[in-house]
This record gives structure tokens, sequence and C-alpha cells, in this order.
């Protein structure tokens, strides 16, 4: 599935809800965000994004918790599930998407290989996180994030 029809579907969807969307990006950079703002008619259903690549600015803009940081890391489950209500909270968003990965070539560490990704979907009332390890260089990783955290939202969506 391409990125554009991915994105057009999850914008049907919030649009039928008449929900708006925050991104909480880290290893994706904006991508997510710019995925979305490439459709027009965005702001109908596209609120704000968070690119929130140091651990300075997840707790400063996203309330990440200085412990979460510290016990496990930027690149974790817990970490993506805070930045989902982070963002939630501090935006007039209905839903939220998160990412926290390593995009590489540089920046593993034990259990953690280039190309793994946690990702989380929801709100205040429902969330889901999952992790995936994606190959390939940096471009490659990011690209891959960015679709897989659409189709992730849309599939979210679907279930609620």
């Amino acid at each position: 599935m391409s990125l554009q029809f991915a994105t057009e579907e999850l914008a049907e969807q919030l649009k039928m809800r008449h929900w708006k969307l925050a991104t909480a990006e880290s290893c994706t950079g904006g991508g997510i965000a710019a995925a979305c703002t490439d459709l027009a008619g965005s702001s109908q259903w596209f609120d704000c994004g968070f690119v929130t690549y140091s651990n300075e600015a997840k707790m400063k803009l996203l309330d990440v918790e200085a412990a979460t940081l510290e016990q496990v890391g930027a690149v974790s489950e817990q970490t993506v599930r805070e930045m989902v209500a982070g963002a939630v909270s501090n935006s007039a968003a209905d839903v939220a998407v998160a990412t926290s990965g390593i995009a590489g070539p540089g920046g593993a560490v034990p259990g953690k290989p280039v190309g793994t990704v946690w990702f989380a979907w929801g709100n205040h009332r429902r969330l889901h996180s999952e992790v995936c390890h994606f190959d390939g260089d940096r471009e490659a990783v990011r690209q891959q994030a960015v679709l897989h955290a659409i189709k992730g939202l849309s599939h979210w969506l679907e279930q609620a």
C-alpha cells in the first residue's frame, strides 16, 4: 500500500468521526505529520505534530516521565504510550500516534538494534502499542516507520 493511499484512508476515517489527529514523533522526524499535511484539506482532521527528538523535549512537550526515560529509555513501549497521552493532553486532538526508534546508522544498544521502532496509537480511553524491526538504511527505516504508523492508526480506528 502506498503512503498516499494509506494517508487518504486515514483521513477518511478521521473525517467520518469528526476527529483530529496529533503526531508525537521522534525517529520519524515529522514524517508522519508531513504525509498527513501533504493532503489538501488536512486541516479538517489534522491538529498538530510534536517532533520530540531529545528526551528533554519528550518531557517538556509531551509530559513523558523522567523516570520512564531513565528506567526503560526513549525507545520503549512505555515512552511511546506516554507520548500519545501527552500529545492528546497538549493539543485539541482526539487521537494521537507516536514513534520512537533507532533509524541508524548508529545508536544501537543491546536488545535494541538499528531498525527497532516502537509505535503507539490511541487516546485516553484506548491505547495500543507495538514494536517493529525494519531493515535498510536510515531513510528506509524512517519511510517504513511512517507508513506503518499511518496504517496502524487506520487499523486502530477500525477497531474503535
